[in-house]
């Protein structure tokens, strides 16, 4: 199994604290999320990740086409790669607290696909036409990987017709990644490509901590952050949420917040979510807890993880827990 993680960049300490532990404990992937109402700027912290780590993947995880002109996101991405040479790649979606936190409406898919068609044009050093104007990046040296980050079936088919991969926000029991995994194959297969061509993570919250209470408490914030923001959005149905839980998620949407608080974590126990939600995205607890809830996913068919962990109790800490005595298991 690959696993990596990725978090919200307070400030350069952490940044650099993430970095050393990412390489330390052997992390396949570190991301940078692009939240400019939550964190600082990912591309300056992306910037300090390239040269504190050697082996580690870097990843933008994830940015969009609406807060940065999508040529500057590929010059960007491009400069990266001149720091960590083939190591770096571009995430993108359609946008959500990096949007909304700053007053932007998020794009549409069918833009989202155009946008990342438009920029790996770019980073293979040819022009191309975004929105009528024509780009070039002629001292781009080498194509890095563009992923597209989604949840719902258009992005997802999106990913697997155009993209070089998927960070994929559905859940990790083995129903939910069946169901994420055709939607990608799908798309491939619209494209006349091979489904392994795309290379495919799953996203999940972690929070490891020797206090398995004071985990679950700090894991019910991002629960409702990655559900009601990101994949209970349409079809609850399609969403793959079971009837009896429909009003639920719909006061959970209504009332959590794009900067996860306490009050977020207690909506989720108020609501009679938390099981529910943390089964199907989360790793949390002890190191035992988490090890055994690792058996279970890997169990399900998860191949490739990416954890966020902005808001554990100890971010640092948990990855550092988790790496020391969950990943070295695993492997």
């Amino acid at each position: 199994m690959e696993v990596g993680f990725f978090f919200w960049p307070y400030d350069p300490d952490l940044v650099r604290r993430m970095a050393n532990a990412a390489d330390c404990y052997g992390f396949d992937l570190i991301g940078l999320a692009d939240t400019p109402g939550n964190a600082m700027d990912p591309w300056v912290a992306a910037t300090i990740v390239a040269e504190a780590t050697e082996r580690s993947r870097l990843a933008i995880c994830v940015s969009n086409l609406v807060s940065r002109h999508p040529a500057v996101s590929a010059a960007a991405i491009a400069s990266l790669d001149l720091l960590a040479p083939n190591r770096a790649i571009l995430g993108l979606g359609t946008g959500h607290s990096g949007t909304r936190n700053i007053g932007l409406a998020r794009s549409g898919v069918a833009e989202l696909a155009a946008g990342t068609a438009f920029i790996r044009q770019l980073l293979r050093g040819r022009p191309a036409v975004w929105q009528g104007t024509e780009a070039h990046l002629p001292w781009v040296q080498r194509s890095c990987p563009v992923f597209i980050a989604g949840s719902g079936a258009k992005a997802l088919a999106a990913a697997g017709n155009i993209a070089d991969g998927a960070f994929v926000n559905f859940g990790i029991a083995a129903e939910n990644l069946a169901q994420s995994e055709a939607a990608v194959i799908a798309g491939a297969g619209a494209a006349g490509r091979v489904p392994a061509e795309v290379e495919t993570w799953q996203v999940a919250a972690l929070d490891c901590h020797r206090d398995g209470a004071k985990s679950r408490h700090r894991i019910g914030a991002i629960l409702a952050f990655m559900a009601a923001g990101y994949i209970f959005q349409g079809d609850l149905s399609a969403r793959g949420v079971p009837t009896e839980l429909h009003g639920a998620v719909v006061e959970l949407r209504r009332h959590y917040s794009t900067r996860p608080s306490d009050a977020d974590a207690a909506l989720v126990e108020e609501l009679g979510l938390f099981d529910y939600l943390a089964q199907r995205f989360a790793v949390y607890g002890t190191p035992e807890e988490c090890r055994a809830q690792m058996a279970v996913a890997q169990a399900a068919g998860l191949r490739r993880v990416m954890f966020t962990v902005s808001l554990a109790a100890d971010p640092v800490g948990t990855v550092e827990l988790f790496g020391g005595e969950v990943l070295s298991a695993l492997r």
